[in-house]
């Protein structure tokens, strides 16, 4: 049954990390995009390992705050919001205006600042996917950060093109997102103790919830869409 619960939980880490990592894909190809040959490799590579590396120094440093009463309740209304923003937002103003780094570490000190400030979201929603019983669970929240790496480095126009080709993936990580945020509200210290009671059907809540958010997401697009 642990070994269920494991595997499960892996599989929600890689989806997060695999929907969320479009938007630093983008950053760090956009940051060695002057560079050539072995140059632009090693500010690839050593840039989003330094990316990688904060993002650790990141989920500690949430995964502690998150024992504070409320906050996994201020955490899951933030990944209703990265939910929201994920299917609604076209483009990120931010992207546009990353530099090209004209050297090697000009270039990794670019993605490492860039993703720094973009990745907060990823290592909350991460942090969400990754925990077992109400806890981190630490493994799997370090294969997380380490597909990113990958992902990133061989994905920014694999990722591109599979969010193009089929849209239904962005609202499904939507979705999941939505789902974890669920999850985060009944691990509250706090909020657990009055909704004690649902815990049985915490998983149909859960997929109630992202059911009836993606429904909304995508009629406010389609509104939006035909009124543009």
């Amino acid at each position: 049954m642990l070994d269920a619960v494991f595997w499960i939980a892996l599989v929600k880490v890689l989806a997060v990390n695999l929907i969320l990592s479009g938007d630093n894909a983008v950053v760090i190809a956009m940051a060695a995009r002057s560079l050539q040959g072995s140059q632009r490799r090693q500010a690839i590579i050593w840039g989003a390992a330094g990316a990688v590396a904060l993002r650790l120094v990141f989920a500690a440093i949430i995964s502690f705050l998150l024992e504070i009463p409320f906050l996994q309740v201020a955490g899951g209304l933030l990944l209703i919001w990265i939910a929201w923003k994920l299917v609604h937002d076209e483009a990120e103003e931010g992207e546009e205006k990353i530099e090209a780094g004209q050297s090697a570490w000009q270039a990794i000190r670019i993605i490492i600042v860039a993703d720094a400030v973009m990745s907060l979201d990823n290592v909350i929603a991460l942090v969400g996917a990754a925990r077992i019983g109400g806890e981190v669970n630490w493994a799997l929240m370090v294969i997380g950060l380490a597909t990113t790496i990958p992902l990133v480095v061989f994905g920014a126009a694999l990722l591109t093109s599979l969010l193009d080709r089929f849209p239904i993936l962005i609202y499904a990580g939507a979705a999941l997102l939505i789902y974890i945020a669920v999850e985060m509200f009944f691990a509250d210290e706090v909020l657990h103790h009055y909704l004690e009671s649902l815990v049985s059907i915490e998983w149909i809540i859960g997929i109630s919830a992202a059911a009836i958010f993606t429904a909304i997401a995508w009629l406010w697009k389609r509104r939006s869409e035909q009124g543009a």
